[in-house]
């Protein structure tokens, strides 16, 4: 534990929060980058009522795939969806149209924070980022505490997801796809308020043994 947290700071002093105040200053583009995989079902919450509420439940195997880029500093997420699966080649896809979104502004260095995932750190994708003049920089292990995008994977599952029925997986798909789109813009303020760039590492946590 200790030499984890020890990594997350060096990670935090050294790579990410000099990229970070880059940003700030409008020298460059960070962006966090994760795929959320939202199954069509049942998506469990908690509340207090003063009866018993029956809920209907969905159920299924359906998918419904969001690769999502986040920007730190604009708050703006760049995404691309499917049903399939998210893969190398739909890694590809986001860099691209990140790259694409880019080059129609300012000319300035951009940065994807990403995890581990073999379907981003592979050589097709380093190839295709680095052609395009993206770099790419990889969290160290087991550390979604410092991806900034996780958060708003949350607040969508709390939007669209915890105690909601959809009949169907065309209803399920619209109410994430619209959850997206009242964060971007009516929920600015909730967004705001989540998507801070402080990030919390293993050495805040108090751990007990059991």
């Amino acid at each position: 534990m200790e030499e984890h947290a020890l990594d997350q700071k060096e990670f935090l002093d050294h790579e990410l929060n000099p990229r970070l105040d880059e940003a700030k200053a409008g020298k460059r583009r960070v962006y966090f980058v994760d795929a959320a995989h939202f199954v069509f079902g049942t998506y469990l919450c908690s509340l207090w009522c003063m009866v018993r509420l029956w809920t209907p439940a969905a159920s299924g195997r359906q998918r419904f795939n969001v690769l999502g880029a986040y920007d730190a500093i604009s708050r703006e997420m760049i995404s691309i969806t499917n049903t399939e699966s998210v893969n190398t080649e739909t890694m590809c896809d986001l860099v691209q149209l990140i790259e694409r979104t880019n080059r129609k502004r300012k000319r300035i260095p951009v940065t994807l924070v990403l995890d581990n995932a073999r379907y981003q750190r592979n050589s097709w994708v380093m190839q295709v980022a680095d052609e395009l003049g993206v770099e790419l920089l990889y969290l160290p292990s087991y550390s979604p505490n410092l991806n900034l995008i996780e958060r708003y994977w949350r607040l969508i599952k709390k939007e669209a997801l915890y105690g909601r029925y959809y009949a169907n997986f065309a209803a399920f798909r619209a109410g994430i796809e619209e959850a997206m789109r009242k964060l971007r813009d009516e929920k600015k303020d909730k967004v705001k308020s989540m998507m801070t760039l402080k990030f919390q590492t293993f050495a805040d946590v108090s751990v007990q043994a059991a």
